[in-house]
């Protein structure tokens, strides 16, 4: 009698903790879980990258020949116009030349209208009027030729801009190639980014681009992109894209770094929050509500994510309702009780 008292009395125990839905713990409820619909959602597709800038147009202004500086016409930092003189070098060895040159072409010139009246009554040969035309010719020449180098001399501004800072005073002996001054064209900026050749499908010429400096943190600059580079770099499959931004108030400066954002591809998708999805290795899965409150796992194929939420591309219907807090607490078949659902009303507590 007692060994039977001794077999019964572990069966008694487990039958009394056990319920009838299977759970340990009769008085266990069930999982406290936010429930919330599926919903179409705006998404772009978004590259970034690192750009740097460049003026619109820059050119650095050097003396043509070796000569004395006899003038600069332009202040540090200052504005020029088009066609404005920068610097002047020395001019006077080329303007006797140019006074030389022009005395010998007007003679010649005299010389040939007198031959030519002579011909005319008969005292001159053809010969000798086509042999002081083309002295008068080569006299002229010459006088042109005095003239193109006086205004090598005369350095101009080839478009209006923003000079640098001058690094040359008024007096100096400047050789052939020495940099005088830079003028830039700031009015607009060049914006030079590299692009994956994966990527470079979502790229197109008019497309608008967003960038940022480092100088205005706060602040966004927009452009479009101008032209595509045709060549892909080899070393690097990038392709450099081009954007042009405006610049009215010159906040931006050529060699500034700049990150830019591109966004193309505008839809509206399925989505859900993110912390709706549980990831297990390179699968993501969701537990879809169902009848009687008890929740499915199901696989899904996730896109792009932004401000929290999930592009669902496969696996969800807009209006399916998951579960968006309380994941882990959960495992396929489980029953739940709602809380707190944007689109589902609590349900009662279970006794």
């Amino acid at each position: 009698m007692r060994t039977l008292y001794l077999f019964l009395a572990p069966v008694a125990l487990l039958a009394g903790c056990s319920n009838g839905n299977g759970n340990a713990g009769g008085n266990r409820a069930a999982p406290l879980v936010k429930v919330e619909a599926v919903s179409s959602h705006p998404f772009v597709d978004r590259i970034d990258a690192i750009g740097t800038a460049f003026a619109n147009e820059q050119v650095t202004l050097a003396a043509p020949v070796t000569e004395r500086l006899v003038r600069v016409n332009f202040t540090d930092g200052g504005f020029v116009h088009a066609g404005q003189v920068i610097a002047t070098l020395a001019q006077g060895q080329e303007s006797a030349q140019l006074a030389d040159a022009g005395g010998r072409a007007r003679e010649a010139q005299q010389q040939l209208a007198r031959l030519q009246q002579l011909k005319q009554r008969g005292f001159a040969t053809n010969a000798a009027v086509d042999a002081q035309s083309a002295l008068a010719s080569s006299a002229r020449a010459q006088a042109a030729e005095a003239r193109a180098s006086m205004g090598d001399r005369v350095i101009r501004a080839p478009f209006s801009g923003w000079v640098s800072l001058r690094t040359i005073s008024q007096g100096a002996v400047v050789t052939s190639g020495t940099a005088i001054a830079t003028v830039s064209d700031i009015s607009q900026i060049k914006l030079d980014f590299a692009v994956p050749e994966t990527l470079l499908a979502s790229i197109k010429q008019g497309q608008t681009i967003n960038a940022v400096a480092a100088a205005w943190p706060d602040r966004s600059f927009s452009g479009q992109v101008r032209s595509i580079d045709p060549v892909i770099n080899p070393a690097t499959r990038a392709v450099t894209v081009r954007a042009v931004l405006p610049n009215a108030d010159l906040s931006l400066k050529p060699g500034m770094l700049m990150t830019v954002a591109v966004e193309s591809a505008a839809r509206t998708s399925p989505a859900i929050p993110e912390l709706a999805l549980v990831g297990e290795g390179d699968r993501s899965f969701v537990y879809v509500l169902g009848a009687g409150d008890k929740v499915k796992r199901t696989p899904v194929r996730t896109g792009a994510r932004q401000n929290g939420m999930v592009e669902v591309v496969e696996g969800l219907q807009p209006g399916t309702r998951v579960v968006t807090e309380g994941v882990v607490k959960l495992a396929d078949g489980m029953q739940v009780s709602l809380a707190g659902s944007k689109s589902v009303k609590p349900t009662a507590a279970r006794k």
